[in-house]
C-alpha cells in the first residue's frame, strides 16, 4: 500500500503541474527564428565547402572526410571537437578544419526545447503538466515531461540580460558580432525563458551538494559531516583528507581541489577511471595514468563508505536468500511476494522484482532483477554493491526534495517547477528573502534529524543557473 506521507507528495506535485510555468514566448519565437536562419547559412556554407548534395549526411560527411586523409568512426560532438583540437595542432587541411567546426555549431543549434515550449504553452502563457510524479522507476525521483526541464543546457555567459534583450529585439548580426558562437548562445539562454507573472519574481533555492551529504550521512562518514557541519570547502577537505595537507581554494595547494571534486563526483558509488573519465577528468587536465591513484587515494580517505558498499550487496543477498530482514546503516533489506525490497528511512520502499543470483561477465555471483531498462523494455538487469547504495543515495535525497516542497507549498509558496534538487517559486515581488526560503527548505525531515542540509538560492525576473 502506498504510504499517506506519498500521497501527500503526488498531490503537491499535481498542483505544480496544474500551476504551470509562464514562458517567455517572444524569446522563445526569436530563438526559432534565429536558429532557422542559422540553419540555413550554415547549410548553405557546408555546401560550398564540401559540394556534397547533403553535408548533414554521416556517411557524405565522413567519406569526404576520408578522402582528405581523416578517418573518424564517429562524428559525435565530443569526436568532432577533438578532431578539430588535432587538426588546429598540425596545421592541415584548413577546408576540414572549418567543416568539422562547422558540424559542431549544426550539432548545437537544436532547439527543440524552444520547440517544446511554444507546443505546450497554453493561451495563458504558462506551461503545465511538465513534471512526471515517481518517473524514475528505480529510486521514484520526478522526471521531465513536454519540455524536459530535468535535462537543461547550463549557462556560462556573464551577460545574459544583454544577450537575452538582443534576441528578443532579433539583433542576431549583433549576438554573433560580440559572442561569436550563436547557436551556443540560444542553448545557453534555454533555461531564460521560464519567467514569472507580472508583479512576481523567481525565487531559487538549492539543496548544496546533497548526494554527497546523504551519503556520508547513510555510511557514517564523520569526516565529510564535520566538514558540511563547519561549512567548509567539501572538495578542499577532500583533497586535504586524499593527500594528508591542507587544501585552500586558491590558496595553499589549491591546485589538488580540482582531485579532490572529480574524485567526489565521481568515486562515491564505487567508479573507477571510466566514471572519472566521463565526469570530465581528462577535459580538467588530468592525466590517464593519474587516476587509479585518485582513486585508491579517494577510497583511503573514505574507509566507512567503501565498507558501506560491501556491507550494503551482503545484506540485500542475505535477505534474498533468508528471507530474515537485513538493517545496514539506515537502510534495511527484506523478501517477500517474490520481491528484494529497500526500505528507506522515510518508510518508503523500493522494489526488485524476481531477484535472482547470476554470475556477472567477471565470473562473480551477483543479483539481478526484473525491471525497465534500456529503450524503455522489461529486462532482467544486473546490480551490485556501488549501484544499490546510488538508489539508496538518491532515493532519499528525493525523499527529502518532496517533503521540502510539501512545506514550501503549505507556507503558502508557489513552486513552479523543480529541477533535480531545486525549487522554482514564484512569489510576489519583495515579499519574501532567499534566506527565508533556503531555511525552509533545510528544515530536516523527522527521519533524518542529524543530517546537515543546507541550501543556496538566488532572486531573478528569469530562471538561470547560478
Amino acid at each position: 500500500p502506498m504510504q499517506e506521507l506519498e500521497w501527500q507528495h503526488y498531490r503537491t506535485n499535481e498542483r505544480i503541474n496544474d500551476r504551470g510555468v509562464r514562458i517567455d514566448t517572444e524569446l522563445v519565437q526569436e530563438a526559432i527564428t534565429c536558429d532557422l536562419m542559422l540553419s540555413d547559412a550554415m547549410s548553405k556554407k557546408a555546401y560550398e565547402l564540401t559540394g556534397l548534395e547533403n553535408p548533414n549526411s554521416v556517411s557524405q560527411l565522413k567519406t569526404w572526410l576520408e578522402e582528405r586523409g581523416i578517418l573518424m568512426d564517429t562524428l559525435g560532438k565530443k569526436d568532432v571537437a577533438q578532431m578539430i583540437t588535432e587538426l588546429d595542432k598540425n596545421g592541415v587541411d584548413a577546408e576540414a578544419l572549418d567543416m568539422l567546426k562547422l558540424r559542431l555549431q549544426m550539432a548545437k543549434s537544436s532547439v527543440k526545447k524552444y520547440q517544446a515550449a511554444e507546443r505546450c504553452v497554453c493561451p495563458d502563457g504558462r506551461a503545465r503538466g511538465l513534471f512526471q510524479f515517481y518517473g524514475a522507476s528505480r529510486t521514484g525521483r520526478y522526471s521531465g515531461r513536454n519540455i524536459q526541464l530535468q535535462n537543461l543546457p547550463q549557462n556560462h555567459i556573464s551577460t545574459l540580460d544583454e544577450a537575452r534583450t538582443l534576441v528578443k529585439l532579433g539583433c542576431f548580426d549583433m549576438v554573433e558580432s560580440i559572442y561569436g558562437n550563436t547557436p551556443d548562445v540560444l542553448s545557453q539562454l534555454i533555461r531564460t525563458m521560464l519567467i514569472p507573472k507580472e508583479g512576481c519574481e523567481f525565487i531559487v533555492a538549492d539543496f548544496s551538494a546533497i548526494e554527497a551529504r546523504v551519503l556520508a550521512w547513510e555510511a557514517e562518514e564523520q569526516w565529510v559531516l564535520d566538514a558540511f557541519q563547519n561549512g567548509e570547502d567539501l572538495y578542499c577537505a577532500t583533497a586535504s583528507q586524499m593527500f594528508h595537507v591542507p587544501v585552500v581554494k586558491h590558496g595553499i595547494n589549491g591546485d589538488l581541489r580540482q582531485k579532490g571534486k572529480i574524485a567526489t563526483l565521481a568515486c562515491g558509488y564505487g567508479g573507477s577511471s571510466g566514471a572519472l573519465i566521463s565526469m570530465g577528468a581528462l577535459q580538467m587536465g588530468l592525466k590517464e595514468e593519474e587516476l587509479p591513484e585518485i582513486i585508491d587515494s579517494w577510497r583511503e580517505a573514505n574507509p566507512k563508505i567503501v565498507q558501506y558498499w560491501w556491507d550494503t550487496e551482503k545484506a540485500a543477498m542475505t535477505a534474498y536468500k533468508t528471507g530474515e530482514r537485513q538493517e545496514v546503516g539506515k537502510i534495511a533489506f527484506e523478501f517477500y511476494s517474490g520481491t528484494l525490497w529497500m526500505v528507506l528511512p522515510s518508510g518508503r520502499r523500493l522494489a526488485y522484482l524476481k531477484p535472482r543470483q547470476q554470475p556477472n561477465r567477471f565470473g562473480r555471483m551477483s543479483l539481478t532483477y526484473e525491471g525497465v531498462g534500456q529503450n524503455h523494455k522489461w529486462s532482467r538487469q544486473e546490480t551490485y554493491s556501488g549501484r544499490l547504495v546510488e538508489n539508496a543515495t538518491q532515493a532519499i535525497a528525493r525523499d527529502i526534495l518532496a517533503e521540502a516542497m510539501d512545506r514550501i507549498s503549505a507556507e503558502g509558496l508557489n513552486i513552479v517547477a523543480h529541477v533535480h534538487d531545486e525549487v522554482i517559486i514564484e512569489a510576489p515581488k519583495g515579499q519574501y528573502t532567499v534566506d527565508e526560503v533556503c531555511k525552509l527548505m533545510s528544515v530536516n525531515p523527522e527521519w533524518c534529524k542529524d543530517l546537515p542540509l543546507n541550501a543556496a538560492g538566488y532572486k531573478g525576473s528569469y530562471y538561470f543557473k547560478d
